[in-house]
């Protein structure tokens, strides 16, 4: 199969290596804005080679967009302009609501199949590139009724190789949900680490103290803003909601500390603890 990874950072590059280690690309292509990026991912046996995006896209079987999710709609039309009919392109994107919206109506919206493989580490670039990443892993896929039938199973067979499980939601599902297992995570490590960094003035005390509870929790504050800024921005709303939601958690907790009441820190704290019962499922 040959196929095109439009941004070759952690996502791409690792869905590029995945596809070579498990033999289902013979022909990567790469399309990468940045000519550091593109450097790096030839060095290190990403892609075969980086063409233009016009070019890229001319004969490939899969074409597969991983970018910051701001940029992900516009060019999902414009790839969907130039596609053929046993073309498929899919998205990698965290969002779906304003990808979706913006390309319901195109001409070639059967061949778009809307996923988000549901893995990422606090570190970017092709560096960060491993082929083993999405095993044991979900992906979601969005409206799948809206895409070709072919497209679709094509698409699942391939995560399914990649030794993923196949979740199906539409956009706004899709979009909740992530803003709370996803995206709240990440803001929770970023103003945990700027709470600390504010208060703990000694950074030697950090490091010496810092256990694996902190560690654990502040590790994806090491996420690159150019990958979450977008994020958050897309999925407003729905982050707006959930901040509303934990920010009330967390004066629950506060009030109860303050008026000296561990029956009730207990109480929230074995609420809490039912998460295991979930994670476990």
């Amino acid at each position: 199969m040959k196929v095109t990874v439009i941004g070759l950072g952690l996502i791409g590059g690792s869905f590029a290596l995945a596809l070579r280690a498990k033999g289902i690309a013979t022909d990567i292509v790469g399309v990468e804005s940045s000519p550091l990026h593109a450097a790096k991912a030839l060095e290190l046996g990403i892609v075969d080679r980086i063409l233009p995006l016009a070019e890229a896209v001319e004969g490939a079987e899969l074409i597969a967009i991983a970018v910051p999710v701001d940029v992900i709609p516009q060019l999902a039309v414009k790839i969907l302009n130039r596609v053929t009919a046993d073309q498929i392109v899919i998205d990698m994107g965290s969002t779906k609501g304003e990808l979706c919206e913006i390309i319901s109506q195109h001409p070639a919206r059967s061949r778009f199949v809307a996923t988000h493989p549901m893995w990422g580490t606090e570190f970017s670039g092709p560096e960060a590139a491993t082929a083993d990443s999405f095993a044991g892993r979900n992906v979601v896929i969005c409206q799948k009724e809206l895409s070709d039938a072919e497209a679709v199973a094509t698409v699942e067979q391939i995560y399914r190789k990649l030794g993923m499980g196949i979740l199906e939601m539409d956009a706004e599902q899709h979009d909740l949900h992530a803003a709370y297992v996803s995206h709240i995570s990440h803001i929770t490590s970023f103003i945990l680490s700027t709470t600390v960094l504010e208060k703990e003035r000694e950074e030697e005390a950090i490091f010496n103290l810092a256990g694996g509870g902190f560690d654990s929790t502040a590790r994806l504050a090491k996420s690159s803003a150019d990958t979450w800024i977008p994020i958050f921005k897309q999925n407003k709303y729905n982050v707006l909601d959930v901040l509303r939601e934990y920010i009330h958690q967390l004066n629950l907790f506060r009030k109860a500390l303050e008026r000296d009441d561990y029956k009730e820190l207990e109480q929230i704290i074995s609420r809490a603890n039912q998460i295991k019962r979930v994670l476990q499922k």
